[in-house]
């Protein structure tokens, strides 16, 4: 076990070590050589050292490379250094952290994470919350909660009785309400056509005023879908506003904060955030703006009991005991324990030091905006957070742009469509970007748009 785990580290430390020298993309060379990973399975065993060994030669160089600093696709940040090595460790422990008594360590960790995270975020105190997978589950993990209390408040158990012939609960979101949000909608049994869709502005912010007026023509048990940070332009639902017109027609509100929530955590940008702590349900991923391993989400939800109430399990043979229990808050029983990155990311950044972070990548995204202006062409966003879009011309000239930027490797940018214009999307996430990262890709991007625009 030593000899391998000393060759892992050895591996590992070449990966890291190799990124900044590295195309962002892996080449078709090293991608058409992942067939070597194949055939068929071997009938005898083959040692450990030269299992990992091929995964590294034939594995590491046909990776993305979005643990560096020019990763700039899907609102990805990488790994913190503390993250990391606290992700070694936990998956040394091996725990299942279902229960307090599989292991004490992991579920004392979540205790002390969520309520540090309650305080960076600025939720109520009480919340209760679940460590889980990412924001689609996130998202499942809260509007499940919503969906108990809502029932319940109509008299209907819907853990008993399910949803069939249960009153209907109406679903309202904005019009740029984001696909992962759907998605948990339609797991959740609510569907995702059947939604009630609020216009949004020219930024994606749902208009507060649409919905009020839509609210008056609503009965029975209302969920009200907002947005803290769009995935395109990083723009913010007006969430007092909602949250007061929500709760006056005794509504819940459920926020999709997948990474705008961590802007709470900066005096320079919580001002985005207001009013969202009045809101009942929140959704949250760590691996984006937190910068822990892929995969972990959070879900927040006010009322406590309503979580529990639509995620408790029991059987005779789980031992439970007077503290929280972590299998009673989230959909999973048997999961890894990715608190334990939480708490180690936070540990090591301190308040001050995620602050800077957030601010830091905020100033990145603003630099590519300013580059990219200076240079003529459009940036179709208020730059509010740490998303960019530009458009370099017409649709066919700015997805060349794109394709070529991406095939040049420098840095890594996705496309998008933004209400009808084809746009490149540039999201600044990660803690390893460096104001050197951002001038060399914006060089690189300036470079390709004017051979190619």
């Amino acid at each position: 076990m030593k000899e391998l785990l000393d060759a892992t580290t050895r591996a590992a430390l070449r990966y890291l070590d190799g990124l900044d020298e590295r195309s962002v993309l892996p080449t078709p060379e090293a991608v058409s050589r992942l067939s070597r990973l194949g055939g068929p399975l071997p009938d005898d065993p083959t040692d450990p050292l030269a299992t990992l060994a091929l995964l590294d030669e034939i594995g590491s160089a046909a990776t993305v490379a979005s643990a560096g600093g020019r990763y700039f696709g899907f609102v990805t940040g990488g790994s913190l250094p503390a993250a990391l090595a606290a992700n070694w460790l936990a998956g040394a422990w091996d725990q299942n952290v279902a229960f307090t008594v599989m292991s004490p360590v992991a579920a004392a960790l979540e205790q002390i994470t969520l309520g540090w995270l309650l305080d960076l975020l600025a939720l109520p105190p009480g919340c209760g919350g679940a460590f889980i997978t990412g924001a689609t589950t996130a998202n499942f993990t809260a509007l499940v909660a919503a969906r108990h209390a809502v029932l319940a408040k109509v008299g209907w158990d819907v853990e008993a009785q399910g949803l069939f012939g249960a009153p209907p609960v109406q679903v309202v979101v904005g019009g740029e309400v984001h696909v992962s949000l759907l998605k948990a909608l339609g797991l959740a049994g609510f569907g995702r056509e059947r939604v009630i869709r609020v216009p949004a502005d020219h930024q994606g912010r749902m208009q507060p005023d649409a919905l009020a007026e839509l609210l008056p023509s609503l009965s029975g048990p209302t969920i009200i879908c907002i947005q803290a940070g769009n995935v395109n332009t990083g723009a913010f639902d007006p969430a007092r506003e909602i949250c007061a017109a929500a709760k006056e027609a005794g509504a819940w509100v459920h926020v999709d904060g997948a990474f705008g929530l961590w802007a709470a955590v900066s005096p320079a940008r919580a001002h985005l955030t207001a009013g969202l702590g009045e809101a009942d349900s929140w959704a949250v991923d760590a691996h984006k703006w937190l910068n822990v391993p892929y995969d972990s989400g959070l879900a927040f939800v006010r009322e406590r009991q309503a979580l529990q109430a639509s995620m408790t399990i029991s059987a005779a043979y789980l031992s439970q005991g007077e503290n929280r229990e972590p299998a009673h808050y989230t959909p999973e029983m048997s999961r890894r324990a990715r608190g334990v990155e939480i708490w180690a990311a936070l540990r090591s950044l301190g308040r001050s030091g995620l602050a800077e972070m957030i601010e830091r990548t905020c100033q990145h995204a603003t630099r590519f905006a300013e580059g990219l202006t200076a240079a003529g062409y459009a940036v179709l966003n208020e730059v509010v957070l740490n998303q960019v879009l530009v458009s370099f011309g017409d649709a066919a000239t700015t997805e060349r742009v794109i394709a070529a930027v991406q095939a040049d490797g420098t840095c890594w940018c996705g496309g998008t469509v933004w209400q009808g214009q084809t746009a490149m999307r540039i999201s600044v996430s990660s803690w390893a970007t460096t104001e050197e990262d951002v001038e060399r890709s914006l060089a690189a991007m300036l470079r390709i748009a004017k051979a190619h625009a």
